[in-house]
């Protein structure tokens, strides 16, 4: 799905064939395959931006961005009930399992086709994680306001200092709606990833409360399925569109969209292999 790429400077960065970066995992609609290039044709997707039709076979391209060599996630769970309820706290510690799992399987080992001289894609680790309470929103919350209090985590010490390899997954508390470039979490995205000042990555995870965020999985599978997306595609294109990109399809993940599979027991999206030419 196309949405406003923002730089730092707020100026809209758009693609060599004038489409926006594509940096969001869409809604699941049950009524067709789902191709990235299509979406905005259907009735009823009229919130989605257009994009030229997807080519027969997708292809990504490296621009001459940065790539994240061996990821470091670190997780941020912002809400009172990543805290206090039994449930969230479950969830919690399944995500982290997830990562811990994830970060050493085949599915990192598969992305290493993308690796470029001096930028060698291999396995990434699960480095920390944090629950925050403080300034948690309760219904809504701009991806503005988002980095800015990540930065401000990242000055004060709460969460550990940027390198170029430090991937902040930041997963909000149920009920909380995300809007960014005039989107909104359930209405048209299920999480995104960006980068600050063109090299602080992060990736924002909202609630799964809605059936287009579900895709009918449990919460749990749509947070791995969504998060997995969004990991892949940090990684091939931290700094969009500046990685590898498909100018007609987006990112890794963009073209895979809804499509997966079962890796150490957890639920993972399929990513677009140009070595395969398919999605695998």
């Amino acid at each position: 799905m196309a949405t406003q790429k923002k730089a730092s400077s707020g100026a809209a960065i758009k693609t060599k064939a004038s489409v926006e970066s594509i940096r969001v995992v869409p809604l699941f609609n049950p009524k067709m395959d789902i191709k990235m290039g299509e979406l905005s044709t259907k009735t009823g997707d009229s919130e989605l931006l257009a994009l030229p039709p997807q080519t027969a076979t997708p292809k990504l391209v490296y621009n001459g961005g940065a790539l994240i060599k061996n990821v470091k996630v670190y997780t941020i769970f912002w809400g009172k009930n990543w805290s206090s309820n039994a449930a969230f706290i479950s969830l919690k510690t399944n995500i982290n399992s997830f990562f811990t799992a994830i970060l050493t399987s085949p599915l990192l080992d598969q992305l290493a086709e993308y690796s470029v001289t001096g930028s060698a894609i291999g396995p990434g680790s699960l480095t920390g994680s944090k629950t925050i309470t403080t300034g948690a929103p309760k219904t809504h919350i701009a991806d503005s306001l988002i980095r800015t209090t990540l930065t401000g985590w990242i000055t004060a010490g709460t969460v550990p200092p940027w390198d170029a390899n430090i991937l902040y997954f930041i997963y909000m508390d149920k009920g909380v709606k995300v809007t960014m470039g005039g989107s909104s979490s359930c209405t048209s995205f299920c999480g995104y990833h960006d980068a600050m000042s063109g090299k602080k990555y992060y990736a924002v995870m909202p609630f799964p409360s809605c059936a287009g965020c579900l895709g009918g999985l449990s919460v749990q599978d749509a947070l791995t399925g969504t998060s997995s997306h969004e990991l892949c595609e940090a990684i091939t294109d931290p700094v969009p569109p500046t990685g590898w990109y498909d100018n007609a399809n987006g990112e890794i993940g963009d073209i895979c969209a809804w499509k997966f599979k079962t890796i150490a027991g957890y639920n993972v999206q399929l990513e677009w292999s140009n070595k395969a030419k398919s999605c695998i």
